[in-house]
């Protein structure tokens, strides 16, 4: 059984926009509005979804159950499976009273909640978005701000905010090394155009995530910190992605950015301080025991090992060992895109890899098993602790598969393309839209990487027919999704999890209503850099090689 897809199928684009439009207005209506629990309003969605995709759209039954049963199995691995082994990390390190060490040591580099900020929410957790991605900044961050005292909703939003300019390279790159061939640009045209994006918003989002935190006051009153953190990771991320390449600018910039930041407060401290009203002590069944350093051992180990799984030459040995792809039953290449789209109809591939030994939630498990012996925690004690995180993460997990449900239904039956062609249909202001189509394909798929899938060669195609320069509207497609980060459903999820487990935890509603309107303002942001450089800067873009 093969289908075309078929964008306008209620004999417009307008209608049918507003058709595809609605699984996702329902379901951030039912989390921002109503306050139904996240599980609940996605199962909503999705129900509305597949329906959207039958009724309206089409699709064959078989098809879009396939499509929904193949995001869901996506949902649990590998992202399920990283969230589940990160929280693990937390727990031991929370656990064994390393953790309160930690605290005292993040203190002791400032005091004043905006710095552990900066350095928790923007640069450590950039570091760990180019090491890894996929949910893990804001897991880890979300879960080392709520140790330090920080309350849950606040550093929800705070991990999701920072998590905003590194996410185009995260993962070695993968988003931008993705969209490449698909379009058939050159990969250092690309990182270094979103190099020439980026940057400007690596060194306003500090400002921004303070302000957002302390109010405009608070945060004039540290500007130092927000211009050196923001500013060092900035001049770095420019650099590395227009001299190197796409594959170590996090890593780079955001390890730049911490040091530039402890450095800072070796010299300077904000006039007053602001302390977090009580630090926030996790109950732990042992007193830390030996050299303070041991406090810092599982997340030099989880560095370590993410760096070490994200390399390609030991992704692809690991993937050669033991990575079988398994041809989705009825899904595969049994959906064909068509122009604008693609060139020319072509198949769409569903094929699920199960690489767990390749993925990075593995190589979070071997952080953790080695840190639980650093640490001197025992394998009944840690199977114990291992089945109490599973235990919390079990409704959350829950939620993820059905959120990735939905998305990749309406990825194969091109409900998001639908959206995404109306925006295409703007002409001169084009250029303003063009990331925005990027950040409502993070925002429906959960990753930059898999915007630039679906919107990837449409963006060129539309930049072709209106006379822009593909690598610009291209760039402009990574560089507007990664606003979209903080909204999507996965992130959302991810930071709700993290935050979880509190008498004050915020709902996944409670944390999309607090983020929203950062990452609409800072997507137009984006779309007016984007129509200057079209317009009035076009020499920023980078000419042919």
């Amino acid at each position: 059984m093969t289908w075309s897809q078929n964008y306008a199928p209620l004999g417009g684009l307008a209608l049918s926009t507003v058709v595809a439009a609605l699984p996702v207005v329902v379901l951030l209506g039912l989390l921002a509005f109503w306050h139904v629990r996240a599980h609940l309003a996605a199962i909503a969605a999705l129900a509305l979804a597949l329906l959207t995709a039958i009724l309206a759209y089409g699709m064959p039954a078989p098809l879009a159950l396939a499509a929904a049963g193949y995001g869901a199995a996506f949902g649990l691995l590998p992202i399920g499976w990283l969230i589940l082994n990160a929280i693990f990390i937390y727990q031991l390190s929370v656990e064994t009273g390393q953790f309160k060490v930690l605290q005292n040591q993040v203190s002791g580099v400032s005091g004043d909640r905006r710095i552990q900020a900066l350095l928790i929410a923007f640069s450590f957790g950039a570091f760990i978005e180019g090491a890894a991605g996929f949910g893990a900044p804001v897991a880890i961050s979300g879960a080392l701000m709520i140790g330090l005292g920080f309350r849950p909703l606040e550093a929800a939003k705070l991990a999701l905010i920072g998590n905003t300019a590194p996410v185009a390279f995260g993962s070695l790159g993968t988003p931008l090394v993705t969209l490449a061939p698909l379009t058939g640009l050159d990969v250092l045209d690309l990182s270094a155009m979103v190099g020439r994006q980026l940057p400007f918003f690596s060194l306003i989002v500090p400002f921004w995530l303070v302000a957002a935190q302390a109010g405009w006051r608070g945060m004039i009153a540290v500007w130092p910190a927000c211009l050196v953190a923001g500013g060092s990771f900035g001049i770095v991320q420019f650099l590395v992605s227009n001299l190197h390449g796409p594959w170590l600018v996090d890593i780079v910039a955001g390890a730049a950015s911490l040091l530039a930041v402890v450095v800072l407060m070796r010299f300077w401290r904000p006039a007053e301080e602001q302390a977090n009203p009580s630090a926030r002590t996790e109950t732990a069944t042992a007193t830390a025991t030996g050299p303070k350093w041991k406090s810092w051992a599982p997340w030099i180990l989880l560095s370590a090992f993410v760096f070490l799984w994200g390399l390609p030459a030991v992704k692809s040995a690991l993937n050669g060992w033991f990575a079988p792809q398994i041809p989705v039953p009825v899904l595969h290449n049994a959906v064909l895109k068509v122009p604008p789209v693609a060139p020319t109809p072509t198949a769409e591939k569903a094929v699920f890899s199960l690489n767990l030994l390749s993925a990075t939630g593995t190589a979070l498990l071997l952080a953790a098993i080695a840190s639980a012996i650093v640490l001197g925690v025992g394998a009944r004690r840690a199977l114990v602790i291992y089945g109490q995180t599973l235990l919390r993460v079990r409704v959350s997990l829950l939620t993820i598969a059905v959120m990735m449900a939905l998305g990749f239904t309406t990825r194969y039956s091109g409900t998001d393309t639908t959206m995404g062609l109306a925006m295409a249909g703007t002409g001169w202001l084009f250029p303003f839209f063009s990331p925005l189509i990027g950040w409502l394909g993070v925002a429906l798929t959960g990753s930059d990487t898999s915007s630039n899938v679906l919107f990837g060669n449409l963006q060129k195609v539309t930049a072709e027919q209106l006379g822009f320069s593909p690598v610009l509207m291209c760039a402009s497609n990574s560089s507007g999704g990664v606003m979209g980060k903080m909204i999507d459903a996965q992130s959302i999820v991810v930071a709700s999890v993290a935050t979880g487990g509190h008498p004050e935890s915020p709902s996944a509603g409670t944390i999309l209503r607090a983020v929203f309107w950062h990452s609409i303002a800072l997507a137009v942001l984006v779309g007016v850099l984007v129509m200057l450089q079209a317009y009035v800067w076009p020499g920023m873009v980078p000419g042919p090689r």
